[in-house]
């Protein structure tokens, strides 16, 4: 059992934890995990199919327990769901933790997430419903963050590098 993580990564989709994750694991020497890929791994298919096969709350079910596991028992660097924040159980573990939230706005979302059928929650009109997730999310974001750090106009190694100087981390 670990002490938890190193740096958790929070956001909205397509805000580029899993780009950034990878690169902070990389220059920091610790393993990577995202909670998307260890449900996906876990039960053999697509979020998308999951949200269209049980519905949201199946699969937000399958996502705390994948948090609760990756919070208790990995030592690198973990990026969540970009809807992890919205269980309170979540936000109450990820309290204390070093929690770096990837901000955005609007038009570099829909740049990154497109229109692509891989994201439920914004297959219809991808600017409004990016819009109204914020307005939901962003608040819990900001709640369980210790760091916000903006995207926009940044290369993925420059988000990496703004993290680790505001939570005062070296790399290797």
């Amino acid at each position: 059992m670990s002490d938890g993580p190193l740096i958790v990564l929070v956001g909205p989709m397509g805000s580029g934890k899993s780009t950034v994750g990878a690169l902070l694991a990389e220059r920091l020497g610790v393993p990577y995990r995202d909670t998307d890929a260890d449900i996906v791994a876990a039960e053999g298919r697509e979020i998308s199919d999951i949200f269209l096969d049980e519905g949201e709350e199946h699969f937000r079910a399958l996502e705390r327990a994948a948090v609760a596991a990756a919070v208790a028992g990995h030592a690198g660097v973990l990026a969540l769901g970009g809807g992890a924040v919205l269980d309170d159980g979540t936000r109450a573990l990820l309290a204390g933790r070093p929690v770096a939230y990837l901000s955005m706005d609007v038009e570099e979302a829909v740049r990154r997430v497109g229109l692509g059928a891989a994201r439920p929650l914004l297959a219809v009109n991808p600017r409004r419903q990016w819009r109204e997730l914020m307005d939901a999310r962003r608040h819990l974001y900001t709640e369980v963050a210790r760091v916000v750090v903006a995207t926009d106009d940044r290369t993925p190694d420059e988000v990496a590098q703004a993290i680790l100087d505001a939570l005062e981390l070296k790399d290797v």
